[in-house]
């Protein structure tokens, strides 16, 4: 048979141990250290084991945790600790047979009910730890979103941001030590918060309403949201590249050339478990991808300043690349001699040296090769005529 895990992870919440259930308890009687952050250890005075604080900043504890392996060890965490908790850090050091886990309610359950919202169709977001700007693509009238704040500051920052976007009428129900008896809520609107005497741990129920520009669902969203110079995918042809690259769940990007960011962006936003790296050779170009990535709420865009394909051989491999700007041969041969087998590759090209090189790569590589001629309704004269934007050929390829 074999050994008992060393780790037990326990969720814990405000209520501290009238609120753990029977195996919980007996978890935290058999252990011998139990550790974890000041305010979970402060609301179980009674612990008999020996008690180990958890550091600051988080990952500092980790190597403190392993360092007990062997032992009979209790880790502390809020509520559901797989659930925008630390469960899932502490887990992944650890081999299966290593540890087990005992969630509790979590904050999210527990403000639903306060609420009355369901929680099926409540976006739960975990902000402690994360830019605020996540929440921007899921603003919009009549949402209802749930999250997780790092402190009491943290909800005025979430008010002036919200009504920096045009959401200052959002209705925001503020929660307090929910399921202790410190538990407090109080509600405002976002623009006219008028209290700060705001306690750790908090989150806010947030409905949406206000004027604000809400992200369109699909891609190809409106040019006008990206910060650029000129260098950017425009909508048409972006909906057209992503419906190319077709996204699927968990897959990785490269966007190689990556101007503004839409494309790598765009990507992001269409799934939470896709991940991308941009590469962009220009230093204000990248720092103007990061700007972008972060103001729309895909900050987890890595991206790199450097030259394809020089930058590209330390990367995480992809499922798919975009090739928007440098395209060249070299980088093409690059590409099909060090990419595994099925990666999709689409490359757009306006130029008349471009267009031949993406007809030779699909000459010798198969694959899809389009050309796609734009045009918009403008002035002319008195009247309304067509003007022609540069017509774009496209290679699309799984090698």
């Amino acid at each position: 048979m074999a050994d008992a895990p060393w780790l037990t992870i326990v969720g814990l919440g405000e209520d501290g141990p009238a609120g753990l259930p029977p195996a919980s308890r007996e978890a935290l009687e058999r252990a011998e250290i139990v550790m974890g952050a000041r305010r979970h250890l402060d609301l179980l005075p009674g612990l008999g084991a020996e008690r180990l604080e958890w550091p600051v900043p988080f990952a500092d504890g980790i190597s403190k945790l392993l360092a007990l392996r062997g032992r009979h060890v209790v880790a502390l965490a809020s509520g559901d600790p797989f659930w925008f908790g630390a469960g899932s850090v502490i887990a992944r050091q650890l081999a299966p047979d290593e540890w087990c886990a005992l969630p509790g309610i979590s904050v999210f359950a527990l403000a639903a009910a306060r609420l009355g919202w369901p929680l099926e169709r409540t976006v739960t977001l975990g902000l402690h730890a994360a830019p605020l700007t996540r929440i921007r693509p899921h603003l919009a009238p009549g949402q209802r979103v749930i999250v997780l704040l790092r402190d009491g500051a943290a909800v005025a920052d979430l008010a002036d941001l919200l009504t920096a976007l045009g959401f200052g009428d959002s209705d925001l129900h503020v929660h307090e030590a929910l399921g202790g008896p410190r538990e407090r809520r109080r509600s405002s609107l976002a623009a006219t918060l008028d209290f700060d005497d705001i306690h750790h741990p908090v989150c806010v129920g947030i409905e949406v309403a206000g004027h604000g520009i809400a992200l369109p669902l699909t891609v190809g969203r409106e040019d006008s949201i990206f910060e650029t110079d000129g260098q950017i995918t425009k909508s048409p042809m972006r909906a057209l590249t992503l419906s190319a690259l077709a996204p699927r769940p968990g897959e990785h990007l490269w966007d190689i050339g990556g101007g503004s960011g839409s494309i790598a962006i765009e990507w992001l936003l269409s799934h939470d478990s896709l991940s991308a790296t941009a590469i962009e050779p220009h230093p204000a170009r990248a720092a103007r991808i990061e700007r972008n990535a972060l103001e729309l709420g895909a900050d987890r865009l890595r991206v790199i300043t450097g030259h394809a394909p020089d930058a590209l051989g330390d990367l995480p491999p992809p499922d798919a690349v975009f090739i928007g700007g440098g395209l060249s041969g070299e980088m093409l041969a690059w590409l099909v001699g060090n990419l595994q087998s099925g990666t999709r590759v689409v490359a757009n090209a306006v130029t008349l040296q471009s267009e031949a090189l993406l007809a030779q790569a699909h000459d010798t590589h198969g694959g899809a090769l389009l050309r796609i001629e734009l045009a918009q309704a403008q002035p002319l004269g008195r009247k309304r005529g067509w003007k022609s934007a540069y017509p774009v050929v496209q290679w699309s390829v799984s090698l």
